[in-house]
């Protein structure tokens, strides 16, 4: 699913256009009531930011980040939405699409399922705290059906996704608990200053050596264990700042 991104037409123009446009103006009529309502760890958000992506989700402090027993990830356990952490980034199932960021309230960059890590996908079903209508009846403790969700060409490219050897599972990455002290108005925005923030707080390194942020805008192509070496059509962007440039394949 791809994010439409819409405009707000003045007055006049907007009495000229015909009832879609006022669908489109809705989310943006309802905003004031919803940042009221919404509680503190998951705001509502509206708009867009680029190069990245404001989805929706608003996290005013850093999140309170738990690992998932057995994984490699970290989940926000007090949070009403879908945050992951693994590897150096945080990750967002929201609305059918996966979302990722080197901090942790964005801005967001709309990811390809080819390019979401497989450790994030194996995380079970009960760690997802705001699960979609397609979960119901799924096991609360097994991966969600990605195969089934996905699609045949996915299911083909990732075969035995689900299988895999729990003793060989990667270390988790250190948690960027420097990104705690910037909040409100001290939060960085700009992809500049956050950049210069993480190089001096944060040395970890990708599984294959590679730093995360430097290679967040290629796809971030983190299959931990597909190994087939298939890098074709899968990064079908052309920096556009949606994360959907080609990538490698990453341990």
């Amino acid at each position: 699913m791809n994010p439409t991104l819409t405009t707000c037409t003045p007055p006049n123009s907007l009495r000229r256009t015909s009832g879609l446009s006022l669908t489109f103006m809705l989310p943006v009529l309802l905003s004031g009531w919803l940042l009221a309502a919404a509680p503190a760890q998951a705001q509502v958000s509206v708009g867009v930011s680029l190069p990245g992506l404001q989805i929706g989700i608003n996290v005013p402090v850093y999140p309170r980040l738990v690992r998932v027993p057995g994984y490699p990830v970290y989940y926000d356990a007090q949070a009403n939405n879908n945050y992951f952490f693994y590897d150096g980034l945080y990750w967002v199932f929201r609305d059918d699409t996966w979302y990722q960021s080197s901090w942790y309230n964005g801005p967001w960059r709309l990811t390809q399922p080819a390019y979401v890590p497989l450790y994030v996908l194996r995380v079970p079903v009960r760690y997802y705290r705001q699960p979609p209508g397609f979960f119901r009846g799924w096991r609360a403790d097994a991966a969600p059906r990605w195969g089934e969700h996905f699609g045949r060409d996915w299911q083909h490219d990732h075969k035995d996704w689900d299988r895999w050897d729990r003793r060989k599972a990667p270390p988790a990455a250190p948690l960027p608990t420097y990104q705690r002290h910037y909040d409100g108005e001290h939060y960085p925005q700009a992809p500049e200053r956050q950049q210069a923030v993480r190089d001096q707080h944060y040395k970890y390194k990708g599984h294959d050596g590679r730093d995360d942020e430097r290679d967040e805008g290629r796809g971030n192509g983190r299959d931990d264990e597909r190994g087939n070496g298939k890098g074709g059509d899968k990064g079908k962007g052309t920096g556009n700042g949606k994360g959907e440039h080609p990538g490698r394949d990453r341990h």
